[in-house]
């Protein structure tokens, strides 16, 4: 196996903001707890491809609903690497849980935006049994998998990326 990246936390800075925006009704003290308790992604066997993201907190997503979530991870990966992140299988299959962009992508260079390369997942219930998801806070929700890209022999890219979404013009 080649060893291409490395997880981090985003700084508590960072953290606190984008929960204080997306979130309000939590308090400093309870985000500053979930940044403590943030676990970094991690694979659950040695055959797994896919490294496991946990809920930063509890959260329930009802059909129809959807949700983005602030990770707090950041990741530094090796040029020519891609992170791709799905939800987990078990969520996919019991509860028709989506990426609402299907799937997401997380580009060597995003570690260094001045976001410091938060990773945002944004989630969907697609459910059609009405079953609400409940994840519980450190539970495992999505998976990432690095995998290696070409490019072709006449690229000529020259842009720097400074954000996520939307960041390189597209």
């Amino acid at each position: 196996m080649k060893k291409v990246a490395q997880f981090f936390k985003v700084s508590p800075r960072l953290f606190l903001e984008a929960m204080r925006e997306m979130f309000p009704q939590y308090s400093e003290e309870e985000i500053r707890d979930m940044y403590e308790n943030l676990k970094l992604p991690n694979r659950a066997t040695m055959g797994s491809a896919g490294y496991d993201f946990h809920a930063p907190f509890a959260f329930s997503l009802a059909p129809g609903e959807v949700l983005t979530i602030p990770t707090g991870v950041r990741v530094k990966m090796d040029e020519s690497w891609v992170l791709e992140l799905y939800p987990r299988s078990g969520l996919g299959f019991k509860y028709r849980l989506q990426m609402n962009n299907t799937v997401g992508i997380i580009d060597s260079d995003y570690y260094y935006s001045d976001n410091e390369g938060h990773i945002f997942v944004k989630l969907k219930n697609d459910s059609h049994e009405n079953k609400t998801l409940e994840v519980a806070q450190g539970a495992g929700f999505v998976q990432g998998i690095f995998l290696e890209y070409g490019i072709t022999v006449d690229d000529d890219a020259q842009g720097v990326r400074n954000g996520g979404f939307g960041s390189t013009g597209g």
